[in-house]
């Protein structure tokens, strides 16, 4: 067989291991390789190659390379925590910054008990032990789960096309993983668990800087909503997709929906109370990654301010770009219209000034298609009642409103915060819910297929890193989107986006990867969506205009 590989054709034995094919480059790499494309499918190193194709190597500082990190660091944590405390059951609960929150049922966590588990951890890891993909048939896998008491295999079971089942073997422990993961213990060495409330954080590198943990930056807002959200939805016996498809099953996702949405609507109500109750506070700034929902949230919110009395008057920032000609570059060369010098600061500060001051102001327009502000004679003045709202990816940061007193800020963060995990091990990806819904809205509204918007996606995601999540800590208040439904609903749309993109396309490694978890969630209708949802916003039909 012939097998490309950057530049070069190598020809090769049929069931090949990529691991032998390529020994030299991966133990001569910078970073540690973690797995493999070949055809455009994420593969592991142990992977068997039975056809011509081409091979390219992921390693740890990738993006992707990060999520097989991660992936294959919390199979470490299972094995560990089997060893130190047999029988116990672990939960992954939530993402924060570089690190995973996690608790293990029935057992306090002491910093002696943090301690063994680091080592047995840090041991299993040094010995490098092998990690082997066993393929069972659907009766093997049934009569093994029910031998070995794994209710969380049930979710595998459920699903028709499901003929082979993936079971992942480290010694005598054995896991079930939803993605890629390392085929050996030894890529995973850089790593930190430290107590944090009542369970503990596993802490691991990003794929900026893969070989050393970056400095821990406390998150407290972000995980205080996150823990709120995730009792509400256990008390509603809804946290793994399992459940969920139980209520879909057992007709009772009407309920779930409505529940949901109530919850929403209440948290909005209860940030538009606290917004009414500051006297001082004359701008609502709102913030949040894409695909958060942050049109739809600002506009929810509008409604519950004028029930307080107060007008909203929206703002956007997007008209108060500088000239195009002054348009900062990256350092690519290019454009770059994400940064926050690409925001006329001085102009965009003395109209906030002026407004709060109560004056008279003419409002700019920017003309996107030849990169310049116009004067259209709209003009504006707040009264007594209203509040500015303004919404924007630089919200957070006080240098967009730096001559505005903090007292008369009020900053608001949003997204779309998962707290639905397929399993016990295996959690659902923010970041993955907010593609989702991107391929949706740029198919719906933009014109856009999901090749481009998968495309697209890490330059979107750098962007964020870069100028929103440095701030979120900023916010007076954190709102998460998420419905613990929502995936249901735009798994009937998006899955035929995605199959669209054909294995010749570099990107339908990813499309694979978003097709292989959403298949495992039962269809909800999308006529059970409420007219006035954050989900709208994504599947059209909605009461706000966008």
């Amino acid at each position: 067989m012939k097998i490309q590989y950057q530049d070069k054709t190598i020809e090769i034995e049929k069931e090949t291991s990529i691991q032998n094919l390529l020994k030299g480059e991966i133990e001569s790499s910078r970073y540690p390789v973690i797995g493999a494309i070949f055809n455009n499918e994420y593969v592991n190193l142990d992977y068997e190659i039975k056809q011509d194709g081409e091979v390219k190597l992921i390693d740890i500082s990738s993006k992707e390379g990060t999520k097989m990190y991660r992936r294959t660091m919390i199979y470490i944590l299972g094995k560990a925590i089997e060893e130190v405390c047999p029988g116990e059951k672990m939960l992954v609960n939530y993402q924060l910054p570089n690190s995973m929150f996690c608790e293990i049922e029935n057992v306090e966590i002491t910093e002696e008990l943090i301690k063994e588990l680091s080592e047995k951890m840090k041991q299993i890891t040094e010995e490098d032990l092998p990690i082997k993909q066993v393929i069972m048939t659907r009766s093997e896998a049934e009569e093994f789960y029910k031998k070995n008491d794994i209710s969380k295999g049930r979710l595998q079971l459920d699903l028709e096309d499901n003929k082979q089942i993936f079971m992942y073997y480290c010694g005598d422990y054995y896991n079930y993983c939803y993605g890629t993961i390392a085929n050996r213990t030894g890529t995973t060495k850089v790593f930190e668990i430290i107590k944090y409330q009542d369970g503990f954080l596993v802490r691991y590198p990003s794929s900026d800087n893969p070989n050393e943990l970056p400095k821990m930056i406390e998150t407290k807002k972000l995980a205080w909503a996150l823990e709120e959200y995730d009792d509400i939805h256990k008390i509603l016996n809804i946290n793994t997709v399992y459940k969920l498809n139980k209520a879909v099953e057992e007709g009772n996702i009407k309920d779930i929906i409505m529940l949901d949405e109530a919850l929403h609507e209440k948290k909005i109500a209860n940030i538009a109370d606290q917004i009414a109750k500051n006297r001082n506070v004359k701008m609502v700034l709102i913030a949040g990654p894409s695909s958060s929902g942050k049109t739809t949230f600002a506009q929810r919110l509008g409604i519950q301010l004028r029930i307080n009395r107060i007008k909203p008057v929206t703002i956007s920032v997007d008209n108060y770009f500088v000239e195009r000609k002054d348009t900062p570059k990256n350092e690519k060369g290019e454009l770059d219209f994400e940064c926050i010098e690409a925001i006329d600061l001085d102009l965009f500060n003395d109209h906030l000034t002026r407004l709060l001051n109560g004056e008279e102001v003419e409002m700019p327009e920017f003309d996107f298609h030849v990169g310049t502000k116009r004067y259209n004679g709209k003009k504006l003045k707040l009264e007594s009642n209203q509040v500015l709202v303004i919404e924007g990816i630089h919200c957070l940061n006080d240098k967009l409103t730096s001559k505005i007193a903090k007292e008369q800020k009020y900053k608001i963060y949003i997204s779309a915060l998962t707290v639905l995990n397929m399993d016990r091990y295996n959690r659902i990806s923010t970041t993955d819910t907010r593609l989702v819904r991107r391929i949706v809205r740029d198919n719906q509204f933009r014109g856009y297929d999901a090749k481009h918007t998968i495309a697209t996606w890490n330059n979107v995601n750098n962007g964020e890193e870069k100028n929103i999540f440095p701030y979120q800590e900023e916010a007076n208040s954190i709102f998460n989107t998420s419905l613990i439904y929502e995936l249901g609903v735009l798994k009937a749309m998006v899955m035929p986006l995605l199959e669209e993109i054909n294995q010749e396309e570099n990107e339908y490694a990813e499309a694979q990867r978003l097709i292989n978890m959403l298949k495992y969630f039962e269809t909800i209708p999308s006529e059970e969506v409420p007219t006035n949802s954050l989900l709208k916003e994504f599947l059209g039909g909605g009461n706000f205009k966008y």
